[in-house]
């Protein structure tokens, strides 16, 4: 598999529970809503939120306003949250005897991905 310069490989999925591990938000948890790993950058439902100033849109039906949504944080600044005991952990991958890959928490064994 190439990649391009600076990308990240990213063992976090969307719809993960994480942890912040560093930053302002830091000890918070939530929810992944994306993935930019050409970036290394993940958006953290409740984590990082910033105030946007928008212009009223006729075309789209949206006025004008002040609008708070989450911005895109490091991808190393967050940790995936062990299904098991709650706590945060590294992945790592296990190749099963069909052949498919699942990722796994390093801390506990547990799987990660929904069969």
């Amino acid at each position: 598999m190439k990649l391009k310069r600076g990308t990240r490989r990213c063992k976090i999925k969307k719809g993960d529970q994480v942890i912040v591990i560093a930053g302002r938000d830091r000890g918070k948890r939530g929810r992944v809503i994306e993935v930019v790993p050409d970036r290394g950058k993940v958006r953290v439902e409740g984590v990082a939120i910033v105030k946007r100033h928008l212009r009223a849109d006729r075309a789209r039906g949206r006025s004008a306003g002040i609008v708070e949504k989450e911005a895109l944080i490091d991808i190393s600044n967050v940790q995936l949250i062990d299904p098991s005991t709650g706590r945060a952990t590294r992945v790592r991958y296990q190749i099963n005897e069909d052949g498919t890959k699942t990722r796994v928490a390093a801390r506990s064994g547990a799987t990660l991905d929904k069969a």
